[in-house]
Order: C-alpha cells, then structure tokens, then sequence
C-alpha cells in the first residue's frame, strides 16, 4: 500500500520506519526545510518510560490555585477568548481524580513500556548515534508530601512490572555524585534503571536516513493544506505543491492535527500546552548530572548529553504564543542552579520553546478514525520521545492489518466518544 505520513517528528518519523519496514511505499510530508524541526526539536532528552504519568491528577487544581501566585511555577495560564483553551481545562480538571488517573496511567505506562522495548530493538539493529545513555531516570523529592504522592504511581508501576525503586538521600547521591553538594536539600527520591536519556532530534534526523534506505519519500518545505474526502474516505491531501494521494493517511502533525481534522467533523482534543527548554554546555563533569534528574518541586527535567546540559519543563496555556518570557527560563535556570550549581553554564544557555500536543487525559491519540483509509498518531504531549517508537510500531501494525504487539483498546480517537 501506499501510505502518507504527514509530518516529521519523531512521531511520524518512527511511523515511517516501520510502515516502510511492513513492505509499503510510504511518503512524508512536512511544511518544515527538515525532520524534527519543531516538538521534536530541544526537549527534554528524556526516555522515561518508567515515569509516564497524566498531567490531569488528584490534587492538581488545588495545586494551581497555589501556583498562581508562586514566581516559579510549573504551571501558567494566559486566558484567552479561545474556546479550545478553556475546553481544555475543563477536560483535564474532569480527569483530575483517582479512577480517571489510574486509568489514563496505565495506558501511558502501556505504551510507554512497550516503546522502551522499541527503541532498544532499534539501537541494537541501527546504531543509531544520539548521544544515548543507559543510566535510568531519578525522581528527586524536597518534601516528605512529594514522596507520600508518588505511592499512588508506585501501584501502577507494580502492576505493570516497571522497574523502579525508592532510595534515600545517600542512595541517590550513588545514582548522582553531584547532588552531594545539595544533600540538605533533599530527602529521598524513585529511581527508575530502565529509563534512557538521548537527544530526540539526533535520534530522529539519524532514522530519517535509515528510511531514506527503505525507500522512504521526505517532501519538506512542503504546506499540507486540507484532507480531500469523498465520503468517508480520504482521496487526497492538498499541499503547497499539489494533490498528493494515496491508501491510507496517518496524521501525526502535534498540535496542529485538530486544525486539519476539524473539517472533516473530527474534533481531536488537543491543545498546545507550550514548554520551554535550555541547553548548556557542561562546566563541570563531576559537578554534572550523568543522565536525567526529574525534579518534582519545579517539574523540570535536567538531562545530559555527551557535552551538555537540557533542562527543560514548564507547561503554559497560551495557546500558539511563541515568545520567550524571561519569566520562564528563571523558574528552568533556578532549578538547574539549586540541583547543580556548578555543573554547567547558565548564562551562555540557549532558550526554546516548542508546542506539546496536550490530551485532557493524557493519553496519546493513536488508532483509526471514522474515516475508512485516515489514522491518527498524535497528542503525546511531554512524551513523544519517549512514546515515539512504541506508538509508531503500534499504528503501524494496524494499519497493515496485523495484530498488535500490546493492547490498543484506549487508544483511538473513538474514546472520547
């Protein structure tokens, strides 16, 4: 079959690998002069698998309220007269309970997992350099609050068999020297061995050309326009450079998918939540993290590279807003400075932003649509690295027809109904 792939993150990028590798003909287009250019572009750097959990959680909107009025909060709000803006909350505050997190978790940890299974079958099979580490993902707790909450994700990674433990203060300083220098700033943390660190748009440019070797078509700086329907099939994607056709149409297009779905009467919820990262060369090797640091207080994310630093978190309801408050890169520069004083060099760190594409639930969208030949891989929010390579192997199977590796049931668009 012939399949169009529109656009070219990592979410579509592994979808591509995989469809090319089930023996179709497979084109990707994206607006973009090359892969990976914009979600996929300065994340985190995470692979956490072990840590998938909803934003939208029991105790989230009182946590808020307080946030409102804190300098260096993980969560902002910009009001907007976008009704999408406020659907979306309202969504996520409807999600923000113990039945509805338990279920959303465990199908993030679902995919996620198998996505840990994905990306190890693909470096061992591609040697794909990415400034990959195998060191596992630390959870740091400041207060005994924050690790009497992480109980309820504890129950989940048992349940599903996540590999992970709780460690002290001096077990976390063995994970992480250079958190000795801050030891009085914390009292414990949840370890998780399995999880990986890389850098996403290394890890996506280098598949682009193992696919380009499969064949894979990649048409850039190329505008998708419009989904052409005739009933309820899709003959065509109008772009920049004409009609192009084909059998089935995945769309993983992030945050703007609703955009070329909404015509179609397909309402996807998703919405930009908008994230911000820093990337800085290490000062300091022994005064560095040696992979990822999850700091709960901030929310943020400090992972390293071979020779730097990302940190990154934050996440704002501002819908497409693209400028960089100072704001945003203090409350990033001050958790860095409180984890690593020494380890790497704020001041000459570059500043990004990109646009997560956000469920209420959490959940990614991935599956068929009411649409005969048009399937949606997309609204994998903070985790499309991390879900990318599961997701893409797990759409990709369906639409060759076979039978999935894990469970879909939860998955496609037909949950919210």
């Amino acid at each position: 079959m012939k399949v169009l792939v529109l656009g070219s993150g990592v979410v579509g990028v592994t979808s591509a690998w995989y469809l090319a590798q089930q023996g179709h003909e497979v084109t990707v287009i994206d607006r973009q002069p090359d892969a990976a250019e914009e979600t996929s572009f300065a994340n985190a750097g995470q692979l956490s698998f072990g840590m998938s959990s909803p934003w939208a959680a029991p105790g989230i909107p009182l946590k808020a309220i307080k946030w409102m009025f804190q300098s260096h909060a993980p969560l902002k709000v910009r009001p907007s007269l976008n009704p999408a803006q406020w659907q979306f909350m309202f969504s996520m505050l409807a999600n923000c309970n113990e039945k509805s997190y338990s279920v959303n978790k465990s199908r993030m940890v679902r995919v996620s997992e198998y996505s840990r299974q994905c990306v190890n079958s693909l470096q061992d099979e591609l040697q794909l350099p990415f400034e990959g580490r195998k060191k596992g993902l630390l959870q740091v707790f400041r207060t005994q609050k924050q690790i009497d909450d992480a109980a309820k994700d504890i129950k989940v990674l048992q349940e599903f068999n996540v590999p992970h433990s709780m460690l002290s203060v001096a077990d976390c300083i063995a994970n992480e020297p250079a958190l000795a220098r801050v030891k009085d700033k914390l009292v414990g943390g949840l370890h998780f061995p399995a999880d990986q660190t890389g850098d996403c748009n290394l890890f996506t440019k280098s598949l682009v050309k193992k696919c380009q070797q499969l064949g894979v078509v990649f048409k850039f700086n190329t505008e998708i326009k419009a989904l052409v329907n005739d009933g309820d099939q899709i003959k065509g994607v109008q772009t920049s450079n004409g009609l192009e056709t084909a059998d089935q149409v995945l769309v993983c297009m992030g945050s703007y998918s609703p955009f070329l779905l909404r015509p179609l009467g397909i309402r996807l919820p998703v919405y930009p939540v908008k994230g911000y990262s820093l990337t800085l060369d290490v000062k300091s090797d022994v005064d560095a993290p040696q992979s990822t640091i999850m700091d709960e207080t901030y929310k943020v994310a400090i992972t390293r590279f071979d020779n730097r630093i990302r940190a990154a978190g934050t996440a704002e309801l501002a819908d497409f807003n693209t400028d960089l408050p100072k704001a945003r890169r203090d409350t990033i520069s001050e958790s860095v400075r409180s984890l690593f004083p020494e380890g790497g060099n704020l001041e000459e760190a570059q500043f990004w932003s990109g646009f997560r594409p956000m469920t209420p639930d959490g959940t990614p969208v991935i599956g068929a649509t009411r649409y005969k030949n048009l399937w949606l891989n997309t609204g994998h929010g903070t985790l499309g690295w991390t879900m990318g390579p599961g997701s893409g192997k797990l759409i990709a199977d369906l639409i060759s027809g076979h039978k999935p590796e894990i469970d879909d049931s939860g998955l496609a668009i037909s949950r919210y109904g």
